[in-house]
């Protein structure tokens, strides 16, 4: 009997099912494959550095089959790497984005020479707030973290100039309109503080655009400091700041396990 030859690039995965694969744009699939950002991946698409199944390709949004077409960038087949979650304590006066445009400071001046793989930000901190930022290579991952329904709570320390008072708060838990979108916490309490300022706990389901700013201006509360120290049951605890630590397996998953019960 006749051995059949072996089809080039990847063809071992082939056959009814990979005819069946559903078929996703090439940058797509570099980005969910935690090879770079997709906009990373546009950039080598369109400079002509992707090849699927030997062939040159410059539109990002090619299909590819994941697990049956055979992707490479620079000559080299482009694998799935394994997921890494770092927690970083984020500096005051760093935005949090990839590329700025006005050429300011961003948080990956913590991450210089490091050996880190291509990380994306899990969610942001504005750039006047401090404190507890994650970063992964698994944008699935990232977006069922970021998911209000099924993520984690994020815990804040905010100083405030003056106090607010219990029906203040209250407010902040009912809901509070600002520039048309109703924003609310899940739990606001005093800290500690005097007359003139005061540190209050705050706790949101999600982190929409500078929530707590907009809820407090909303309020007439000018906020000094703002600092993120939890996001579920992941503290930010004794980490320097503009350090940061890889997160261990356990504790990536736990931060859906604990969003899921605390949303039952």
């Amino acid at each position: 009997m006749q051995k059949r030859p072996t089809p080039p690039y990847g063809g071992k995965h082939r056959g009814a099912a990979g005819k069946a694969a559903p078929r996703f744009g090439v940058a797509r699939v570099l980005s969910k494959q935690g090879v770079c950002s997709r906009s990373e991946a546009e950039r080598w698409v369109r400079a002509g550095r992707v090849r699927v199944n030997g062939q040159q390709v410059l539109d990002p949004e090619h299909p590819v089959r994941r697990g049956v077409d055979m992707v490479a960038v620079d000559g080299r087949e482009a694998e799935a790497v394994e997921r890494i979650v770092i927690a970083l304590n984020k500096p005051r006066g760093l935005v949090t984005t990839t590329r700025d445009e006005q050429g300011r400071d961003t948080v990956y001046r913590c991450l210089d020479g490091s050996g880190l793989p291509w990380l994306a930000p899990v969610g942001r901190l504005d750039k006047a707030s401090e404190g507890l930022l994650l970063f992964s290579n698994d944008p699935v991952w990232a977006a069922a973290v970021l998911d209000p329904a099924r993520g984690p709570g994020k815990r804040y320390h905010v100083q405030i100039e003056g106090q607010v008072d219990a029906a203040q708060r209250a407010r902040m838990l009912e809901g509070i309109e600002a520039d048309g979108e109703r924003l609310a916490a899940r739990q606001v309490r005093p800290l500690r503080g005097g007359a003139r300022h005061q540190w209050l706990e705050i706790e949101l389901d999600e982190g929409r655009n500078r929530q707590i700013r907009r809820m407090l201006e909303a309020l007439d509360v000018p906020v000094k400091r703002l600092v993120r120290v939890a996001i579920g049951n992941l503290e930010l605890g004794d980490l320097s700041k503009g350090a940061w630590r890889q997160l261990a397996a356990d504790e990536v998953s736990a931060l859906l396990e604990i969003g899921h019960a605390g949303r039952q």
